[in-house]
Formats: C-alpha cells, sequence, structure tokens
C-alpha cells in the first residue's frame, strides 16, 4: 500500500528547531500525517515505540534511518540518546504510537531534553479511537445518542480506584467511552460497571489493531463482553468502546443540513445560531 503513496511535498517539512515527537497513527501507514512522513523521510534517527509501530511503517518511510526502539529503556537511557544525536547535527523523530498527547507519556521525555537545552514540538497523529470509530462504521458522537466522548483507561498501578470513572462516564446515557490500555482489565471493568448499576445490556465493541492487517473486532454487552474477549485470547492492543453508538443506530437526523434531504438540496438556506456554530467548530452534526 505505502508504494502507492505519493512523496511528500518539502513545503511540509515542519520548520521549528528541535526534535519532534511524531504521531505514528494506530497502524496502518497510510494513516501517517503527510508531515509525519516527510520528518520520517528526513531523519536521521527514529527513536519508535516498538511493537506498537507497524513495522511495514517503519520499513517504508525510515528504512534510511537508524532506529531505535524504545522498549524497555527508561528516561536516562532516552534523553541522553536523542540529546546527543540532536547536538551532534543529526535529526532527530520521536515516533510514538497513535497520537503522542493521548497515553503517551511525551510531556516528560519533553520536559526532560528542553532541560537539557534540546527543543522539542508535538506533530499530531491519528489516535486510535479514531481508527475503531472508522472500523465500527460508526461516529463516535451520533445526535441524540452520544453528545460526548470519553477517553479513559482503568484502575491499576497507574490509576487508582478513586480516579477511576469508567462507571460515571457509561452512567451518563449520552457518552461514548473509550477506554485505552485496558484490553488485559476487560472482565475486572464490566464486573464494576454491573456492580455500580450500568444497564448490562449497554453495547460495547472490543477493537484489536485497529487499522492492522489483522484487526479483529468483538461486539457484545457489558454482560457478556469479557467472556468473548477471553475466548479470542486478547489480553492487548485493543480498543474498548462503550455506549450506544457503538450499534451506529438509534440517532436522530442533525440540524445542520436543516431541509436538504426532504427538498432534493435544491435551495440553499441560512443556517441558524446553533448550525453556525456547529458548522465554525468543525462538527459532523
Amino acid at each position: 500500500m505505502s508504494d502507492a503513496l505519493p512523496e511528500p511535498a518539502t513545503e511540509v517539512l515542519d520548520d521549528r528547531e528541535g526534535v519532534p515527537f511524531v504521531g505514528a497513527g494506530p497502524g496502518d501507514p497510510g494513516l501517517l500525517t503527510v508531515r509525519a512522513r516527510a520528518l520520517l523521510a528526513d531523519a536521521d534517527l527514529v527513536v519508535h515505540a516498538g511493537s506498537l509501530v507497524n513495522s511495514e511503517l517503519l520499513d517504508a518511510f525510515c528504512d534510511h534511518a537508524e532506529q531505535v526502539n524504545s522498549v524497555g529503556k527508561d528516561l536516562e537511557e532516552l534523553v541522553p540518546l536523542m540529546r546527543d544525536a540532536h547536538e551532534a547535527g543529526r535529526t532527530v523523530v520521536r515516533l510514538h504510537s497513535g497520537d503522542p498527547s493521548i497515553y503517551g507519556a511525551a510531556l516528560e521525555q519533553m520536559d526532560a531534553l528542553e532541560s537539557e537545552g534540546v527543543p522539542t514540538y508535538f506533530v499530531p497523529g491519528v489516535t486510535s479511537a479514531f481508527a475503531a470509530s472508522a472500523t465500527l462504521d460508526t461516529q463516535l458522537t451520533l445526535n441524540e445518542v452520544a453528545n460526548h466522548v470519553a477517553f479513559t483507561r482503568p484502575q491499576g498501578k497507574t490509576l487508582s480506584p478513586e480516579e477511576d470513572h469508567i462507571s460515571e462516564f457509561v452512567r451518563m446515557g449520552d457518552v461514548t467511552t473509550c477506554i485505552y490500555l485496558g484490553t488485559h482489565a476487560v472482565r475486572e471493568t464490566m464486573d464494576r460497571l454491573l456492580d455500580d448499576g450500568v444497564d448490562p445490556d449497554t453495547p460495547v465493541a472490543v477493537v484489536y489493531h485497529a487499522s492492522w492487517p489483522d484487526e479483529d473486532v468483538i461486539r457484545g454487552t457489558v454482560a457478556d463482553i469479557a467472556d468473548a474477549v477471553e475466548e479470542a485470547g486478547y489480553r492487548a492492543s485493543a480498543l474498548v468502546v462503550i455506549g450506544e453508538a457503538v450499534t451506529g443506530g438509534g440517532y436522530e437526523r442533525s440540524y445542520l443540513y436543516g431541509d436538504w434531504a426532504s427538498s432534493g438540496g435544491g435551495g440553499e438556506q441560512e443556517p441558524d445560531a446553533d448550525d453556525t456554530d456547529a458548522i465554525t467548530e468543525g462538527s459532523t452534526k
């Protein structure tokens, strides 16, 4: 697939100085942004997030560069590696999976580099929740179904029970809850939801390796999804999506398009204030 992609224009190269923290996207090399691809093409050293970044992407876009797997390396090893390369005049790219701003632990690396005199900046990527939405053929927000989206993770070593708000999000009813880093804890999470009074028939989808060649989707409910995930044998690399938007149904027509469908789209009309806000904000509603 990557062979068919055109070469990125030189104008898309970011002119900021320093080490960019780049989102590699969810897995499919075709979902890498144009700017990210241009930066990789210009890189001498790419420090990447191991198996979380598709090896096909690494082979296609930065095979010319030195590649260092960051898995198993702490800040005391990664920061001097990137600092020394930058100070030696090499072009360094730090490549995170998905989008580095979502559970990427990027800022602590960036702050450490900045304290060493190395400037850094973000280059966004496609996060796995958006790839999962595409796989499910639905929107994360749907008119009169889901007005909000929550990105969260289950309780564990880095999240105490007091910081776990999954039940609150799901009980709101009009929230699509996307759980990152939680495949191993699906049963514990669903049991807590049931204990907290969540409707056992609430739809759930677990999307394994969204956008990868071995992508898989398991659909169910809060009551039965854990059995299905355990039967499939997945313990990592899946996004859990909870809420009625998972079904892609039950929504109301939005106000954005007015009477276009019933009128055949033949006439123009002025949007009302709410519609104008929606258009301005890039809403799909």
